[in-house]
């Protein structure tokens, strides 16, 4: 990767495009410091950080703190992400976005401003709830009777979060049009990336328990070094996992057209693993904390009905609950198969192989290279689900461990910000890569 990036940085066209993106990546940064007017927040932040189950947190994750401290990006790029995925889901069930997705560019075109419109609308709607919660907690400067201050106040900060979020889908597209592309995922990859420094900071500035024999000076002498290497070993591991596939074996019937001969030749449908990447991690973890967030809302009311079961419910969904990594792993299979379903046509690509003259080997055109497509597609997508829970449950499971050795560390940035980092970081590689085939970089080629 990192001789990828020297061998770009020697084009002038690639360095101005690297140099451009990291101006962007800068000025979205010093937005996710800039505080929202009439936003009083403490110095901690609005969030617990040894509670790292609700929504809000969650958030806090995808926008790199900046969700935490209500600055101008406190909800970063979360609304277009949404977009995307609704849209996506959409165009399956509604027949007017499934022709718009197959008339090429100019589709793709009405697409993508369709997403805008959505994205500002979410925005609106996560600006107007975020307001109320912040509202309820006391953090806006004016709690006065003064209707018109109250409404006048409650409008600028909406709109200047729904600004916000305007803006840092404006910097995604400015990377995809002057930088190096796939903006959006790289401005995602920025807020996560920029947590690091905090998360590492926390680990090795815990403060020791009573008792605990691991620690000592608040420093953890084998245990914080473990987890370096977990993640280094982690990162290995999703990168094996992203790269790996099963390759379908097709051969294609030779025809004469004219004086020429075509086909004959033997090729391959590649397959992921991984087909579905982290869709079926933040969609189940988007749900399950749900509760937790729900908890946050009626704490108080919980407290006042004794009787009715309703901590034991919300302890359900605590990471360190047997229910909650069950109710994890289910949901990551599930949604592994839902969103593979909706990627891969076992019946339309047999289609397509039947009207390019060809056929897997052993295998009778039609439903039955269907069927067959179909089952590898099955076992492809519960063993990639399976590889992909080994990631999601990683904290989970090793924050168990410490607990029971004493030491009770909380690992907060958890499997879905790794794999978003990894995933994002190779297919950056892969585009300067394809950049600088196109240019016939000889030192790139060599």
């Amino acid at each position: 990767m990192f001789q990828t990036l020297a061998n770009a940085w020697k084009i002038p066209d690639l360095r101005k495009k690297l140099l451009f993106t990291a101006f962007i990546i800068l000025m979205y940064r010093i937005g996710s410091n800039i505080p929202v007017p009439f936003i009083d927040m403490p110095a901690t932040g609005l969030l617990d950080p040894e509670n790292g189950t609700t929504f809000l947190n969650y958030l806090s994750m995808m926008t790199g703190d900046a969700f935490n401290y209500g600055t101008i990006f406190a909800l970063s790029i979360t609304p277009y992400i949404n977009s995307s995925i609704i849209i996506q889901l959409l165009t399956v069930a509604i027949p007017y976005l499934e022709r718009l997705s197959k008339e090429g560019e100019e589709g793709r075109k009405k697409i993508a401003t369709i997403t805008r419109y959505v994205t500002i609308a979410l925005g609106l709607l996560q600006s107007t709830a975020y307001f109320i919660y912040l509202n309820a907690k006391d953090y806006v400067l004016y709690q006065g009777t003064n209707t018109a201050v109250k409404v006048f106040q409650a409008l600028v900060v909406i709109f200047v979060l729904t600004a916000g979020t305007a803006l840092v889908m404006w910097l995604g597209e400015q990377i995809n049009d002057k930088g190096i592309g796939n903006g959006i995922s790289i401005i995602l990859f920025a807020g996560i990336i920029s947590r690091i420094p905090t998360e590492a900071s926390m680990l090795f500035s815990t403060k020791p328990q009573v008792g605990s024999y691991i620690m000592r000076g608040g420093i953890y002498y084998f245990l914080a070094p473990f987890v370096v290497v977990c993640y280094i070993l982690m990162i290995s591991y999703i990168v094996w996992m992203d790269n790996a596939e099963r390759r379908i074996p097709v051969q294609y019937a030779k025809r004469v057209v004219g004086r020429k001969m075509y086909g004959g030749q033997s090729t391959h449908i590649p397959i992921k693993v991984n087909m579905s990447g982290v869709m079926p991690i933040i969609f189940a973890s988007s749900i399950l904390s749900l509760p937790p967030t729900i908890e946050l809302f009626v704490a108080n009311k919980i407290q006042a009905s004794e009787g009715f079961g309703w901590d034991d419910f919300f302890d359900w969904f605590e990471p360190t609950s047997v229910v909650y990594g069950v109710l994890y792993f289910l949901m990551i299979i599930f949604f592994a198969y839902f969103y593979a379903a909706i990627q891969y046509n076992p019946v339309e690509m047999a289609n397509n192989i039947r009207k390019n003259s060809g056929m897997i080997p052993g295998i009778r055109p039609g439903k039955p290279t269907s069927d067959y497509i179909g089952k590898i597609i099955s076992r492809i997508i519960l063993l990639g689900a399976l590889l992909l829970s080994v990631v999601a449950l990683f904290p989970t499971v090793f924050s168990q461990i410490t607990t029971l050795l004493g030491a009770g560390m909380n690992i907060t940035l958890g499997g879905t910000s790794i794999i978003i980092m990894v995933g994002v970081a190779l297919e950056t590689v892969q585009q300067l890569e394809s950049q600088m085939m196109l240019r016939h970089y000889k030192g790139f080629l060599d």
